[in-house]
């Protein structure tokens, strides 16, 4: 099968601009486990790459000293030397020596892969990286890419690096997961074809990580597909969260706890809600390990409407992590094809696709007809106060043209009908919404379903816009 890449635009303008640019860049991509770091570098140049090499996890200053040195003599077809280099400057010094027989007028592509993992314990390795870059890559058409997994790596000693690479990185990629029509663009072009309601199933477990969905095969229903990969001894998810947080951090069992706090709260938690149960003092560390989380895609923070910036609530968005910990992490071997039927999965699936229509909130606004409109996406939380009643509303759309939508998400297998109780129920949080936020804004009710909204006595003349699963898909 072809190799294609799917979706990632922006991406590849940035490969592009790097690449045709007639400057030396370094380009750093960063991006969670398993979400096709490593597949869009090697896909986009392809043969264009002149050096490519990859770190190994766990493995020894001296094993990738060794590695090293294989890579440069396999790929440069030279004899190979009794002695790998002594240390990384020097390993850098003889790639450069490889590269410089390179025709000047060609632009020089070196991929390092996994970069994190080559700066084992007092090896020095950005000391060597940093004599590669600024004293030879800079003086070349040199466009140099590095990967990494492990974020906080990638953030501390490169972005943030306070020696010789200070501001060296000149452009970045942030990989993010694939979104609904990404994700039903990869599963077709690998011949499975779902309908979208299974789609929205497969992605409830697993989101859009490419490495996850290639698992899927053709024929098997989205039920079957889950079934054999999250359930199954030797499935690819029955397992997978255990070095996933691992791979990526240091000090990884902090950020573990909060992902595992937060799977127990689904609409989020403020900061000092964390901190008591996750055992640290507020400070630096906190903070960073938040900001860690959230650079990878595992977490979402955002301030309701009218709150303060200490109000700001942060809460798990990673499809696979909240999965796992629900119906995985502890569990006796489930059958899938059971548990998907029962009425805990029910319940646990409306608040899987509140989820996933938050983290689609720009189709969301397109398909309202406000794309165009500047909208301020935010949630609203009132526990309640003297004789007023609290209330929580997961989805507002805050639009400039003086009108709120306050959304509705229901996860329904056909039309969706709102009951009297549903209609009584979204009026009362509009009247808590309106009487503590004092907003004079218009108020449109707006429902979103998976296969649409039966109109019924409770919607007509109450309901103001409905939108249903397929425009999740439009972009």
């Amino acid at each position: 099968m072809k190799k294609v890449i799917i979706g990632r635009v922006e991406e590849k303008k940035v490969l592009e601009d790097a690449y045709a640019s007639i400057e030396p860049h370094f380009l750093a991509i960063t991006g969670r486990r398993r979400v096709g770091k490593t597949y869009l570098v090697r896909t986009y140049f392809d043969s264009k790459i002149d050096f490519d090499f990859s770190g190994i996890l766990n493995a020894s200053y001296r094993q990738q000293l060794s590695n090293f040195h294989l890579s440069l003599m396999t790929q440069f077809r030279t004899p190979l030397s009794d002695e790998p280099p002594r240390n990384w400057q020097e390993a850098f010094y003889t790639l450069s020596l490889h590269l410089k027989k390179i025709r000047k007028s060609k632009r020089i592509v070196v991929f390092i892969d996994e970069l994190p993992w080559l700066d084992t314990h007092r090896s020095n390795f950005l000391m060597g990286l940093d004599w590669f870059w600024n004293s030879w890559a800079t003086k070349h058409n040199v466009l140099l890419i590095v990967c990494g997994s492990a974020t906080s790596w990638m953030i501390h000693n490169l972005f943030n690096n306070r020696g010789g690479l200070h501001n060296r990185i000149t452009k970045r990629v942030h990989l993010s997961p694939l979104n609904l029509k990404e994700t039903q663009e990869y599963l077709t072009h690998h011949g499975i074809n779902l309908s979208h309601y299974q789609i929205l199933q497969l992605y409830m477990s697993m989101g859009g990580i490419p490495y996850y969905l290639k698992e899927v095969r053709v024929g098997e229903s989205a039920v079957q597909a889950m079934d054999r990969i999250c359930f199954q001894r030797n499935g690819l998810l029955a397992g997978e969260f255990e070095n996933l947080y691992k791979a990526l951090f240091q000090n990884w069992e902090i950020h573990e706890k909060i992902i595992r706090t937060l799977a127990q709260k689904m609409r989020g938690l403020t900061r000092d809600e964390l901190l008591p149960i996750v055992g640290l003092k507020d400070g630096g560390t906190f903070s960073k390990i938040l900001k860690e989380l959230e650079w990878c895609d595992f977490i979402a923070s955002a301030q309701p409407f009218g709150k303060k910036k200490k109000d700001t609530r942060y809460r798990l968005q990673d499809e696979y992590s909240i999965f796992f910990l629900k119906f995985i992490d502890g569990k006796q071997r489930v059958n899938w094809k059971q548990l998907s039927a029962s009425q805990s999965w029910k319940s646990w699936s409306g608040f899987a696709f509140e989820n996933i229509c938050i983290k689609h909130a720009e189709q969301i606004k397109v398909a309202l007809g406000v794309g165009s409109v500047y909208c301020e996406v935010s949630s609203f939380r009132s526990k309640g106060i003297a004789d007023q009643e609290g209330t929580q509303i997961d989805l507002l759309l805050d639009r400039r043209d003086h009108v709120i939508n306050v959304c509705e998400a229901k996860f329904y297998e056909k039309p969706f009908a709102l009951t009297k109780a549903l209609a009584q129920e979204l009026r009362q949080k509009m009247l808590v919404f309106q009487a503590q936020t004092k907003t004079r804004k218009s108020m449109f009710p707006t429902i979103i379903t998976t296969f649409g909204l039966t109109p019924n006595e409770h919607s007509i003349g109450f309901i103001q816009q409905s939108i249903n699963m397929d425009d999740l898909f439009r972009f």
